[in-house]
């Protein structure tokens, strides 16, 4: 049986391409490699004959830098899928996947939302990006909270959807009680069509009707590295007694930065 799900993915890559975004994998230090989609014009085709060195291969964006941060459930294009093309025609759009989604890999054992923040501005820098946008979805979220906390200068404006700034003990026993779930790896990593339909309920407004062999096919595809992801879940976690909340002067600029998305659509 074609699994649909993975079917339908070189079609997704075809639709970003078409969008102006093309992938480039970024390696961020031995061990850690971090995939993006950039800017196609940011890279270099190479003259007949030469072989491709990545500081070659990339110019720096020549239009304001958005950055698109996916969130637990699904990698970077399969979550900003709509709103990619609506985007790039006025801002140079960078999506990045997360370490252990959509390929992006590491051989650290660090699972903090600390070591995503970095791996990710390292990732940046090396891309060319200077200044950015960041705009983090739940899991993201925090991680472009994270982001902006170390590295201010990068870092403009944000607009965070569906996120906290840190999930600390009692935030989380709160949220598994009211859920009905024992553990955020229950929810957030399901196993069975009853556990992704419990995952899209709460994930999504409206309620979502998808064939079964559709909810299977998910399941296969989209929830790789699972032991990884499990742990980046452990890794969110701090007491309550170790919280701060930093001083992010971004936040001024939060809500023109949402009104522009918004009309951006239109």
């Amino acid at each position: 049986m074609v699994n649909l799900v993975a079917a339908q993915r070189p079609l997704l890559q075809g639709l970003m391409k078409m969008a102006g975004v093309q992938p480039h994998a970024v390696e961020i230090e031995p061990g850690t490699t971090m995939n993006f989609w950039v800017p196609r014009e940011t890279i270099e085709k190479p003259k007949k004959g030469e072989k491709i060195i990545e500081k070659e291969a990339l110019k720096k964006p020549s239009k304001p830098v958005v950055v698109l941060v996916h969130g637990f459930a699904a990698e970077g294009i399969v979550t900003w899928q709509f709103q990619v093309g609506a985007l790039t025609k006025k801002y140079s759009v960078y999506i990045p996947d997360l370490l252990f989604f959509g390929g992006s890999i590491t051989d650290e054992a660090d699972r903090s939302p600390t070591f995503q923040a970095q791996c990710l501005a390292t990732g940046l820098a090396k891309l060319g990006v200077d200044k950015c946008v960041l705009v983090g979805f739940s899991y993201g979220g925090m991680v472009s909270f994270k982001v902006a906390e170390l590295y201010p200068n990068l870092v403009q404006a944000m607009v965070v959807s569906g996120s906290i700034l840190a999930m600390t003990d009692s935030i989380n026993e709160t949220n598994l009680n009211r859920l009905g779930v024992s553990s955020s790896s229950e929810l957030l990593l399901p196993n069975s069509v009853k556990g992704l339909k419990a995952l899209l309920s709460v994930a999504t407004y409206k309620k979502l009707w998808f064939p079964s062999c559709l909810y299977k096919d998910f399941l296969e595809v989209m929830f790789a590295n699972r032991k990884e992801r499990a742990e980046l879940l452990e890794g969110l976690l701090i007491s309550n007694k170790d919280p701060t909340v930093p001083n992010f002067p971004q936040v001024a600029q939060l809500l023109p930065l949402f009104l522009f998305l918004y009309f951006s659509r239109k």
